[in-house]
């Protein structure tokens, strides 16, 4: 009987930490934009704050080694790495926005490839 607690409890656990390592990766996955921020409906970037998340999961995967099940191990490992990920393809792209030449007035966002920019005044000589 004591068996079958024990391995309820080590059930319970593993499904709470899961849920918690999930909130947390969550809340990176918002500050990083790739959720809608709640409130405003729309997607919202600050690196800083990702970066301090996902550090607090690195620190929580280095604390508990040894200590996961292999479900909880995986999993952890998962989801930094895909917020790893997401946190260089956020810094490359704020970089890269950040050093892109202003776009026209009148105009968002670059050209399209097979166009030109538009001409805004003409000169005629005669003809």
């Amino acid at each position: 009987m004591a068996e079958v607690q024990r391995n309820q409890l080590s059930g319970e656990m593993t499904q709470r930490f899961i849920e918690f390592i999930m909130m947390q990766a969550q809340q990176a996955a918002l500050f990083l934009g790739r959720l809608p921020n709640p409130q405003t409906g729309k997607p919202e970037v600050n690196l800083d704050v990702a970066h301090m998340l996902i550090d607090q999961l690195e620190m929580i995967r280095e604390k508990t080694r040894g200590n996961l099940n292999h479900e909880e191990t995986e999993i952890l490992g998962s989801i930094l790495s895909d917020l790893q990920l997401g946190y260089v393809q956020a810094t490359n792209a704020a970089n890269a926005a950040a050093t892109a030449p202003p776009a026209p007035e009148g105009r968002s966002g670059p050209l399209p490839a097979d166009s030109e920019p538009e001409k805004r005044f003409t000169k005629s000589y005669g003809g």
